[in-house]
């Protein structure tokens, strides 16, 4: 019988030692979490305003924060585009990452170098500087986007307001966030290319295989893994979006219409005061980063399951 027969296979002994070494981060992540989420849960249930904040005791009002969502057709107009411009920002960073790794990986050393470096810089940029650097861009007076497209012929952009219309203004919005998230995405992606044997690639190669179905079937399939993650991650990201929305709006327009999910809570809670109903809006964005993570946990558990 073989010694690798299913009848004589030795399953490995599972050590208890990893959770042991989980456990001091799983208690930090509990202690700077636990509270505030527990307080915004039941917040949410509570009338809580700026009486609250000076003493008087919050009243209990079970789910009338969000019944009032419910029919409150702002919150819908929110949702509905957070969710859009979160999906296609994430999407759109995604590919263009998995193109900079592909490229990352074709060129040569030096080309390589200068496109880590490029992207790196991007990365570390902090967030106010990077926004203001888009503003100026984008500025209707003096932006560089709108000297130059003036500069077409037929195309007339002398002082366009990009920041003053919601669908320019998600626009910006989007490359901004775009911008700033490829080099996470193709760093992660290249590291996994590397993973991908030459070997196996000339083999395909002598198959008769071209270049996109060596990528789709041979690359695809060992970097499913790190797409998964990073895809995961800026769909969360770019649902809780709050920094660059906001300084673009302070730039802009004030109006309701260009906010997001995050720019919406500020909102309710900051210049409302009406902590209350903030705190259900903040529930039901946890609830929806569950629902997106969980098929990501639902794939992990299948792998394991199968292993």
């Amino acid at each position: 019988m073989s010694a690798n027969s299913p009848a004589t296979r030795i399953e490995p002994r599972r050590s208890g030692v990893p959770y042991v070494l989980i456990i001091p981060a799983v208690v930090a992540l509990l202690a700077g979490l636990a509270y505030p989420l527990v307080w915004q849960f039941i917040t949410a249930f509570q009338d809580y305003g700026l009486a609250q904040q000076f003493g008087k005791p919050p009243e209990w009002v079970g789910f009338a924060n969000f019944a009032n969502l419910v029919l409150d057709g702002e919150f819908w107009a929110v949702l509905g585009r957070s969710l859009l411009f979160c999906v296609v920002t994430a999407f759109a960073t995604v590919v263009i990452g998995v193109l900079m790794a592909v490229l990352m990986n074709a060129v040569g050393k030096v080309a390589r170098l200068i496109l880590q470096i490029a992207m790196l810089l991007a990365w570390a940029t902090p967030v106010a500087a990077a926004t203001t650097v888009f503003i100026w861009l984008f500025d209707r007076r003096r932006g560089v986007v709108n000297y130059l497209l003036d500069l077409l012929p037929g195309v007339d952009m002398n002082r366009y307001d990009w920041l003053g219309h919601p669908l320019t203004f998600f626009l910006v919005a989007s490359i901004l966030i775009v911008w700033m998230s490829v080099p996470f995405v193709s760093f992660a992606v290249y590291a996994g290319l590397t993973q991908v044997s030459d070997e196996v690639m000339e083999a395909a190669q002598i198959d008769g295989a071209n270049a996109w179905q060596r990528f789709w079937r041979i690359v695809t399939p060992i970097i499913r893994p790190v797409l998964s993650i990073v895809l995961l991650l800026q769909l969360i990201w770019d649902l809780r979006v709050f920094a660059q929305i906001t300084l673009l709006k302070d730039a802009g327009s004030k109006s309701g219409d260009f906010d997001l999910l995050g720019t919406y809570i500020y909102k309710l809670g900051a210049s409302a005061n009406d902590f209350g109903v903030a705190s259900a809006v903040s529930i039901v964005v946890l609830i929806i980063t569950l629902a997106i993570s969980w098929a990501y946990v639902r794939d992990l558990i299948k792998e394991d399951e199968a292993q």
